[in-house]
């Protein structure tokens, strides 16, 4: 038992090594052409394989419900918008499935029960689970962390120490001076993680499961794609969030349309904007 706790730093050195090791992929540049064709190419992987996309977006939105229903259980309504707005953080692990499917469509997307079932997509992913993809699971995890953190922070700072009912908290956000300025300084806060986390992720994940590279590299390379692109992929984080915005808007329902398209589109984001090996 001694030994588990020395056994990711262990992994993190490791990581470290390797990427010191590893020339850095070369990143493409993009344009806004391509970004619509790859929510179309997303939308053509969606309705190949929908069973897919429905079961891994089933699982995001069954628990978004579960964590809301928590909160209210637990008398934390406050905590509700910021975790509706970071749970978008971990999106782009949750979609791993999603990535998974649009790699063996690539190939072949019309003989879909020849290249896919369930034993391949949930044995990828549990695969990728014990290597580098865990160590991404982590950091965008504390990622949802530490915006839950500074938005309680912020509401507490704003409104005091006190504990709103649900009612009571929309109408202090939505009609008093000190709501309306909670929330723009928690969305500016908000905006300002959700573009890191969106830099170090928005190809790295993906990446993970076509190249056979450590979690360091992968973020690195996907912060230089940003760099290197920085108007286009405002545009595409724009549209992420107004997409994910809307579903929310529909309990959670709308994500099982928009989460399978912009998960099938991020694996054809990666496929453009990274050079083959």
């Amino acid at each position: 038992m001694s030994e588990n706790p020395e056994k990711p730093a262990v992994a993190a050195t490791a990581a470290l090594e390797r990427s010191s090791h590893t020339q850095l992929p070369q990143v493409n540049t993009v344009t806004i052409n391509d970004l619509l064709e790859i929510l179309a190419v997303g939308l053509r992987d969606f309705r190949a394989a929908p069973t897919y996309g429905l079961f891994f977006a089933g699982i995001y939105v069954i628990g978004g419900w579960l964590l809301v229903l928590l909160l209210l259980y637990f008398d934390l309504p406050f905590l509700v918008y910021p975790l509706a707005a970071g749970f978008a953080l971990v999106a782009p692990f949750i979609a791993s499935g999603f990535y998974v499917v649009s790699q063996h469509l690539e190939n072949d997307p019309e003989e879909v029960e020849q290249v896919l079932s369930w034993s391949i997509v949930f044995g990828t992913v549990k695969s990728m689970l014990s290597r580098d993809l865990g160590w991404m699971a982590l950091v965008t995890g504390f990622s949802l962390f530490i915006w839950m953190d500074i938005a309680a922070l912020l509401l507490f700072g704003f409104a005091g120490f006190q504990f709103f009912s649900f009612s009571d908290l929309i109408n202090t956000i939505l009609t008093t001076p000190t709501g309306w300025l909670f929330l723009l300084v928690g969305n500016a806060a908000g905006a300002i993680i959700a573009f890191g986390v969106f830099s170090y992720s928005v190809i790295s994940i993906p990446m993970l499961f076509h190249r056979d590279i450590d979690f360091i590299t992968a973020m690195l390379t996907s912060v230089r794609f940003v760099i290197l692109n920085p108007r286009v992929m405002a545009v595409w984080c724009m549209t992420i969030a107004a997409m994910i915005a809307i579903s929310l808007l529909s309990g959670l329902i709308g994500l099982f349309v928009t989460l399978p398209i912009l998960g099938h589109a991020t694996w054809h984001l990666y496929r453009r904007g990274v050079a083959a090996p």
